[in-house]
């Protein structure tokens, strides 16, 4: 992941051995320490510590969020993918077909990107409703942004609510969280598409209340990416193959990246798509109808309990690290 970093103990970062080099190769692999980070001047256990502790923040946020777009009959998706995989071209097919499919379901999106209100400003143009989160130098989007965006989005005050919408303090939210918005739900939950900034490493680790994490690849990026990139991958609930209809004209062997796919995260769904030509845009309108329809509170207890044991296991790894760190320096070591 990325950290927020400063000076620290170079003698204690050096202690703890954080590179592991092939002994026949040569090659290096800067993730072997505790933090599977290397980052100049910081210990591997004061990287664990800070990670734990930017995640731990975030996660209760992201709890919030989730009980907020589960009052609200909301099931917020996250996409994910590099930079160029066709994410904002695919949301805006996906906005158009369900418009047709369930003119009752509302449907909104939240697009990050570093800078420009670009891709925002294409899916307003589909009719959906958008907010643009631009993170400056940020690399992906967190579960504070998400809260201020879709506090802006939803218009709270439409339904009778009170929100100060430039507050990013959540211990404001007083309405009650225990109804759903009156109008057709034939379909299931209203969609809320975050489309989160293109980056294959950081968006992986940083839970923003969704139900799912949905990644996008497309042909053109090349089938070994779950592989180089196995922990987005393994965070993903579903795969989308994007861009099927350019295969005629490349080297990709999509049986292979199902494959690699499959061999980070056996329980993943993979799709191929192509949102030009709409092969597979079926099997993808009724994934999402199925997750909307079955998008359960008991579901996002799970999550919320499966990301405090995340944050426990990292506790626990930083202190096995401060152990390991003393015992090198300590006189009777070697």
């Amino acid at each position: 992941m990325c950290v927020v970093c400063g000076c620290g103990n170079t003698q204690e970062a050096t202690a703890e051995k954080s590179v592991h080099a092939d002994p026949a190769s040569g090659d290096l692999h800067f993730g072997a320490g505790a933090a599977r980070v290397s980052v100049p001047g910081m210990s591997q256990s004061r990287a664990v510590r800070l990670e734990a502790d930017i995640l731990g923040a975030n996660n209760r946020v992201a709890a919030e969020n989730r009980a907020h777009f589960e009052a609200h009959g909301i099931t917020a998706l996250n996409f994910v993918s590099s930079p160029g995989s066709g994410k904002t071209t695919l949301l805006c097919r996906t906005i158009e077909a369900l418009k047709a499919r369930a003119p009752g379901r509302r449907v909104m999106v939240i697009e990050g990107d570093q800078q420009t209100s670009f891709d925002a400003d294409r899916i307003r143009a589909t009719g959906a409703p958008a907010i643009q989160v631009n993170t400056g130098k940020g690399c992906h989007l967190d579960a504070p942004m998400v809260a201020a965006a879709f506090a802006r989005l939803h218009g709270h005050h439409d339904h009778g609510h009170d929100h100060d919408h430039d507050s990013h303090d959540h211990s404001h939210h007083h309405h009650d969280h225990h109804h759903h918005d009156h109008h057709d739900h034939a379909h299931g939950h209203d969609l809320l598409f975050i489309e989160n900034v293109g980056n294959l490493v950081c968006p992986a680790v940083w839970d923003l209340g969704e139900a799912a994490k949905v990644a996008i690849l497309s042909v053109t990026e090349g089938e070994d990416k779950p592989l180089k990139y196995p922990d987005m991958f393994a965070a993903a609930t579903l795969l989308l193959i994007n861009k099927i209809d350019l295969l005629p004209h490349l080297d990709f062997d999509l049986a292979r990246c199902i494959e690699f796919a499959r061999r980070v995260n056996p329980g993943i769904e993979v799709m191929p798509v192509s949102a030009t030509s709409g092969e597979g845009m079926d099997a993808w309108l009724h994934w999402l109808d199925q997750q909307s329809e079955h998008n359960h509170p008991h579901q996002h207890a799970e999550a919320s309990a499966e990301a405090a044991l995340r944050q426990r296991v990292r506790q626990l790894e930083a202190e096995l690290a401060e152990a390991r760190a003393a015992a090198q320096q300590s006189p009777l070591a070697g």
